[in-house]
C-alpha cells in the first residue's frame, strides 16, 4: 500500500483533515506533513490578539499522521468493514504552533496486537524543535 492509497481512506475530510503529505510510513512508524492554514475557524477565537493551536488540534493532527496512518498501513486489506476508534493520549505540549506553521509528525510504533496499535509521537516545528510529543492508541473495531 502506497501514500497515497493511505491518505485516501483517511476518515477526514476539510476541514478536519490534518494530513497535507505522508512522507513515509513502514511496519514501525510514519512520517507525515501538515501545515497550519491560517484561516481555519478555531484561530478566530483561540488568543483573539495571537492566534494559537490549541492542544486538541495538536493531539489530533499527530494522531491522524502518526496513529491512523500507521494503522491503515498495518491493517491494509483488513480495514473494510472496521471502524478506528481513538482510545488514549498522554501528552506533553512544549512550545506553541502558530498559524501558517508546518509542522512534521513522527511516530514510532510501540505495539500492533489484537487491532490494538499505541505509538510513542512526536511533533516538530520547521527549525525541528520538538513542540509536542506523547503517546496515542487506538483500536480497530468491526463494524456493526
Amino acid at each position: 500500500m502506497n501514500v497515497t492509497d493511505i491518505i485516501a481512506q483517511l476518515p477526514y475530510s476539510k476541514p478536519f483533515l490534518f494530513v497535507d503529505e505522508l512522507l513515509h510510513v513502514d511496519e514501525n512508524g510514519s512520517i507525515g506533513t501538515y501545515t497550519f492554514d491560517e484561516n481555519l475557524d478555531f484561530y478566530k477565537g483561540h488568543f483573539k490578539e495571537k492566534p494559537v493551536t490549541p492542544g486538541v488540534i495538536l493531539t489530533e493532527t499527530m494522531a491522524q499522521i502518526g496513529l491512523v496512518c500507521l494503522g491503515i498501513y498495518l491493517l491494509n486489506n483488513e480495514l473494510k468493514n472496521t471502524q478506528i476508534a481513538f482510545t488514549s493520549a498522554d501528552m506533553q505540549f512544549l512550545k506553541p504552533v502558530y498559524p501558517r506553521e508546518k509542522v512534521t509528525v513522527i511516530s514510532q510504533k510501540v505495539y500492533f496486537r489484537f487491532g490494538k496499535l499505541k505509538c510513542n509521537i512526536m511533533m516538530k516545528n520547521e527549525a525541528e524543535q520538538e513542540v509536542c510529543r506523547g503517546t496515542l492508541a487506538g483500536i480497530s473495531i468491526p463494524e456493526l
